[in-house]
């Protein structure tokens, strides 16, 4: 029994879909999960990831979804399709000026909601992940005490380039009229509506 923190903030991403939304795009989809999530909300789902294997293993799970290996960049999204569009711990893995893309992306009143990732670099990126390793020491200890071998799913990851106030900062001069809100675990929800 392992904890993904990524999956643990899905009801919050689902909370961000606009009523009477139609057309979703979930960028770095990896193997779906949230992909399929959204499709059973009744949304058609386009998820893009550049990595073939987990594109290969959203496809395997099936669940309605359309999937495309591709780097979103690269992808050349249609103007003012989406209805919403999710970064799933993906945003760090490229330049943060692709939310501009992805702002052109979203149809009037769509929605944007990224959850992201900074590193701990402050006093105050400190005090806020106290509570998230209090979390991490009781789920080690439980694992343990279960004789669960592997007790925290911690995925390696690109370390996030952005600190909070850097993602701040950008935010607010390239989504304007964006929020951002730290969440536990070294992750922040910025959402944006176009």
């Amino acid at each position: 029994m392992g904890v993904n923190f990524n999956d643990h903030y899905h009801p919050l991403l689902l909370k961000q879909v606009p009523d009477g939304a139609l057309v979703a795009l979930d960028v770095g989809c990896g193997t779906g999960r949230f992909a399929r999530l959204l499709a059973e909300r009744g949304l058609e789902v386009e998820g893009v990831d550049a990595d073939a294997g987990v594109i290969e293993a959203a496809r395997a799970a099936g669940g309605g979804p359309r999937y495309r290996q591709v780097d979103v960049r690269e992808a050349a999204l249609p103007e003012g399709r989406y209805d919403f569009i999710s970064c799933n711990a993906s945003l760090h893995h490229m330049p943060f000026d692709t939310v501009l893309m992805l702002r052109k992306a979203l149809a009037p009143g769509g929605v944007l909601a990224v959850l992201g990732l900074y590193p701990v670099r402050t006093a105050t990126d400190f005090l806020c992940a106290l509570p998230a390793r209090t979390l991490l020491k009781g789920e080690r200890l439980l694992s343990r005490r279960r004789h669960v071998a592997g007790s925290v799913h911690v995925p390696l990851v690109w370390p996030p380039p952005l600190t909070y106030a850097e993602t701040r900062a950008e935010s607010a001069r390239l989504l304007p009229g964006s929020t951002l809100r730290r969440l536990l675990f070294w992750r922040y929800l910025l959402v944006y509506r176009a």
